[in-house]
């Protein structure tokens, strides 16, 4: 969604640009066209509402798609036990019994085990309760380590498209090849972001360089999921031969209705493509990544929602002769379809936030221009 809204953003300030350059911006109360009279304050505005809508939305994504997501993805909702007394017999001999004799007959107590409404049902649940445990700031926990990661994470590709080259295909094993490297640090953020508060800065909690090693298997498959989702819909893009309609929307004009038709369904064929791979693919590898991540949180850790690190007893510690550490299937498998409703639910809850918060800021931003301008209005 970010991406779509940046996309957007660009486009409108292109257009705006170029028809404040031809004197086409803007018509006066006598309906003639005349420059805008503001231009440079007009531009200062549109600049800080454009920073502050990418700020808006980057701690969005951050915090919902970031911090509650991953909590999502790892919680275990745990059961409250509540102790049954069973009923005396209504057995029309009982009056006649001892009082030992009766004692005799009675069931033994049953304990009944309800389950309690996960802490991430909701965003302001979830919210409230990391509050509450590690400060005003929790919601943002995990920050540094996330710029971090990204900064290494540019400057490493970067290198990495010199070296290999910036064709699509090694593009995409850079992005590979960069997240596999990273994936200590990625696993970082996760650790931080699932535990309680720690007296250690994030930079020494590190995760072993065995640990590493664990993760790098699922770390490859999330990471080629991602690519994926860029490289299916672009060759189905190539196939179809949309480009140029793109690149010349008047050509699409001099197309019969029949073949408009067939653009626009390629069209929403490559769409399509996109999402059913970050629905099957992307979405179970993030999931599967996660929970291999936290299955290898320090036993000193205490996990800040309910997490059963042997995933209902599928991770044996290594002391025990186990691994360690979640299978990725055992990862995916014990993730039961209402925690995966309860995550879809979030991440729709997410984009209808972003696509509100950007409605909002263009909203503003053409309030913004009429303002300064007076009697101008944007067209």
């Amino acid at each position: 969604m970010s991406g779509i809204a940046h996309h957007l953003v660009k486009r409108g300030i292109d257009a705006t640009h170029e028809k404040y350059r031809s004197g086409a911006f803007a018509q006066g109360n006598n309906g003639e066209d005349k420059p805008f009279g503001h231009p440079h304050v007009v531009a200062a505005a549109l600049i800080i509402t454009s920073v502050l809508w990418f700020f808006a939305l980057s701690a969005v994504q951050y915090v919902y798609g970031g911090v509650v997501a991953t909590l999502t993805m790892i919680e275990t909702p745990t059961a409250t036990a509540f102790k049954v007394d069973p009923a005396e017999s209504d057995d029309a001999d009982t009056p006649l019994l001892s009082a030992n004799e009766k004692k005799s007959t009675l069931a033994e107590p049953e304990l009944l085990f309800v389950k309690t409404k996960p802490i991430t049902s909701k965003i302001r649940t979830t919210i409230r309760h990391i509050v509450a445990e590690a400060g005003p700031l929790a919601r943002f926990r995990g920050l540094q380590v996330a710029l971090a990661y990204h900064f290494v994470h540019h400057i490493l590709l970067q290198t990495l498209t010199i070296l290999f080259g910036r064709g699509m295909i090694m593009q995409s094993f850079a992005a590979v090849v960069t997240a596999v490297v990273l994936c200590r640090l990625q696993m970082l953020w996760t650790h931080v972001v699932i535990s309680t508060p720690s007296e250690k800065k994030w930079y020494r909690r590190f995760p072993t360089i065995d640990a590493g090693k664990k993760i790098i298997l699922p770390t490859a498959v999330w990471a080629i999921a991602e690519q994926a989702t860029i490289y299916i819909p672009a060759t189905l893009f190539v196939i179809f031969d949309l480009e140029g309609y793109f690149s010349n929307p008047s050509a699409f004009n001099d197309l019969s209705a029949m073949q408009q038709k067939s653009v626009m369904l390629a069209s929403l064929a490559v769409m399509m493509s996109g999402i059913a791979t970050a629905v099957l693919v992307v979405f179970p590898a993030s999931v599967t990544l996660k929970r291999v991540q936290a299955s290898l949180l320090p036993e000193e850790n205490d996990s800040i929602v309910p997490f059963d690190r042997t995933f209902g007893g599928k991770v044996q510690p290594e002391v025990m002769g186990g691994q360690g550490v979640v299978s990725m299937l055992d990862a995916w498998k014990t993730f039961d379809w209402a925690a995966r409703f309860r995550l879809v639910k979030l991440y729709a809850k997410i984009f209808a936030v972003q696509v509100s918060t950007t409605v909002l800021f263009v909203l503003l931003a053409v309030f913004e221009v009429r303002m300064i301008n007076g009697d101008y209005v944007l067209y």
